[in-house]
């Protein structure tokens, strides 16, 4: 007899194109989450049968595009449980509901007023606070957090006094999952007069939201993490005191009336909706939360709690990985490091085994510092996530830490030179050639781990933050000089990360030697493609990579024709 646990998840996997192919195991949902044929129908049905821009038109096509619009307000309003439609606000995402905040309740704020963070905020709840602090001079406080990395709630409730006017907390953290206590937050902070807003983004498809039980006065998210299509996002605000503050944004529906002697603006939502607001992207994410709410949510979360558990157990199994937190609820992501491997070669490794997870900071830089991480490894869950997912994430991993090829440099042999032309005109392209003559994917992948096996330069004056680029997944450091002579340009150029190494050895051998007018003729695209490696590389890849070049770019240019 078949587990009907199964056949449900196998049913559920059935409705997500993406998800149904055969070979990918995505878990990276954290990050943006797969569409299912519910949202993919009803945005196409709106753009054939009822595509007309919203309000104020007396034609019936528009007429019905309103109605299936501001259904969607309600759909959302009743799936977090808002008191009322007018709840709700249409924003491009969760980064643009935090900035609408900052840009209105947060110019009520003097100076000397303070907000509360959590060192655990992602950049989109920590950066719209540094700016308005720049305008107004509020002051930010980073709540700490516990050697188990949760908020640390003694020391919150210690910082909680009537200089705090808003706490800005997650519900869930994109980084380690960890489940924050928001509604006795929100109690503790109402109790001297602060307003609290909740980051919602990574908990409306784990967890069941009621925002009148929370009791936040602000709530955002985002709908491509929860199934909905990307640019469209949701701010929830109670609507006292919505009416109470002033619009963001000029111009369209947020108008009541116009003149020169002065404007009277709309009652919320709309006065937050300036311009022609995201009509599929609220339609689209109204599907999507129907389709969730059409599913057993509770049967869905124990779903994803037993997944959590047979990761964090496997994980704990492998030595030298480490996983990152211990919070006493943890949900949707598990964040993981391997001693002496960057997260960016094991991200790559898995990517070759059909595996796909995230690496890097996670736009939690704050939280990196206070744990004393450059980044992680993190694997995220979602309701068509499978156990066979998470076996496949265990098994490459173990694959990975067996594999010599993976192995750090420390293993190896000492660093090899690179490549001099002058010295060695017959040994100027040993990669590039192999690279070229490589039959496929995982063989590109493996020949660039093998590149990369030692650090490019033994100089340690090299490795210093001055040398080092930005824009990279991993640290990059460029160094170079010009032979006053011959005018050459030679570099020294070295990573942190095993498979950046190999990619900067290939363009070691493209442009070591070269006069800055060849360097500034060499078409890298060009010569990457053909090699295979802008397919080979993922989009961070690939955005260090133009980093890079174009830090190359700018140093030929440097040197007058």
């Amino acid at each position: 007899m078949s587990d009907p646990h199964s056949a449900f998840i196998a049913a559920v996997r059935q409705d997500f194109p993406l998800i149904a192919q055969a070979g990918l195991h995505y878990l990276d949902n954290a990050a943006t989450t797969q569409k299912p044929e519910a949202v993919l129908r009803a945005m196409d049905d709106y753009y054939r049968h009822r595509n007309a821009n919203v309000h104020r038109a007396a034609h019936r096509l528009s007429l019905a595009a309103t109605q299936a619009f501001e259904q969607a307000r309600t759909t959302v309003a009743r799936f977090v449980n808002a008191a009322r439609p007018e709840e709700i606000i249409w924003t491009r995402g969760a980064t643009e509901a935090i900035n609408l905040v900052a840009n209105t309740y947060g110019e009520t704020l003097q100076r000397g007023d303070r907000i509360l963070v959590s060192q655990m905020e992602h950049h989109a709840n920590i950066v719209p606070w540094q700016l308005l602090a720049e305008r107004r001079g509020v002051e930010i406080v980073a709540l700490p957090l516990t050697a188990t990395g949760e908020i640390d709630l003694a020391a919150y409730a210690r910082l909680l006094d009537a200089r705090v006017r808003l706490v800005a907390v997650t519900q869930v953290s994109n980084a380690l999952g960890c489940v924050n206590p928001v509604a006795e937050m929100a109690r503790l902070a109402h109790g001297v007069g602060a307003r609290v807003l909740v980051d919602g983004a990574q908990a409306v498809a784990h967890l069941a939201v009621d925002l009148q039980a929370l009791d936040c006065d602000f709530y955002v998210f985002s709908g491509h993490k929860v199934y909905g299509p990307t640019g469209i996002g949701v701010l929830y605000g109670k609507y006292d005191l919505l009416c109470q503050l002033p619009p963001w944004q000029g111009g369209g529906e947020m108008i009541a009336r116009v003149s020169f002697d002065g404007n009277r603006y709309q009652l919320p939502p709309l006065r937050f909706e300036a311009g022609t607001p995201p009509i599929v992207g609220a339609i689209g994410l109204a599907a999507a939360l129907d389709y969730l709410q059409g599913l057993d949510r509770e049967q869905l979360y124990r779903h994803e709690q037993q997944l959590m558990a047979q990761a964090v157990a496997g994980i704990e199994a492998l030595p030298g990985l480490r996983i990152i937190g211990a919070p006493a609820q943890r949900c949707g992501s598990l964040s993981f490091v391997a001693e002496g491997h960057h997260a960016l070669d094991i991200g790559s490794y898995l990517d070759q085994r059909g595996v796909a997870i995230r690496t890097g900071h996670h736009c939690c830089m704050p939280l990196m510092s206070a744990l004393g991480l450059d980044g992680t490894a993190r694997a995220s869950f979602a309701c068509y996530t499978s156990a066979a997912d998470v076996q496949q994430l265990l098994q490459s991993l173990a694959d990975y830490l067996a594999d010599e090829s993976a192995q750090p440099a420390a293993a190896h042999s000492a660093p090899s030179p690179a490549p001099n032309p002058a010295a060695n005109p017959a040994q100027q392209t040993p990669l590039t050639d192999q690279l070229r003559a490589a039959p496929g994917r995982d063989q590109r992948h493996a020949l660039l781990m093998k590149g990369g096996v030692a650090p490019l330069s033994d100089d340690p004056e090299l490795h210093q933050e001055r040398f080092q680029l930005h824009g990279c997944t991993s640290r990059v450091w460029l160094r170079h000089q010009r032979d006053p002579r011959s005018g050459q340009l030679q570099f020294e150029l070295d990573s942190d990360a095993r498979v950046m190494r190999g990619l900067l050895r290939v363009l070691l051998e493209a442009i070591q030697g070269r006069s800055p007018e060849q360097l500034l003729a060499l078409d890298f695209h060009a010569h990457l493609a053909q090699l295979g490696l802008l397919q080979q590389l993922s989009a961070s890849r690939t955005s260090g990579l133009r980093a890079i070049i174009a830090a190359l770019q700018a140093i030929a240019a440097s040197y007058p024709a």
